[in-house]
């Protein structure tokens, strides 16, 4: 059971990010995070796993590494328990978090 602090710094993190969803509809991750809850280290937490796997991909890359579905495969594991893949995918993509990322494990979803 989290804290009236815990609660709180929550609250205060999704009031912020509704204030950017209010100015732009671009926001689909934001509305995902707010939807589920999540704690602001929850998303910290999500922003490491894409630096991770971006950095891990571009190596792939230069390797000449053309299959991604072991990226995929951690990216599934390691996100958040409340998030579904395929939609935070997709929100990130509309979002321009980390696109080249994305649109790699978008190609997995098929």
């Amino acid at each position: 059971m989290e804290s009236i602090e815990q609660r709180l710094e929550r609250i205060e993190f999704h009031q912020k990010l509704l204030l950017k969803i209010i100015s732009e509809s671009q926001y689909d991750f934001y509305r995902i995070v707010i939807e589920n809850q999540l704690q602001e280290k929850d998303v910290e937490d999500f922003y490491k796993l894409c630096e991770t796997l971006h950095k891990e991909s571009e190596e792939q890359k230069a390797d000449k590494f053309v299959f991604f579905s072991p990226l995929f495969k951690k990216f599934k594991e390691e996100l958040h328990p409340k998030l579904d893949p395929e939609q935070v995918i997709q929100a990130c993509l509309k979002q321009n978090i980390f696109p080249e990322l994305m649109e790699i494990l978008n190609k997995n979803l098929s």
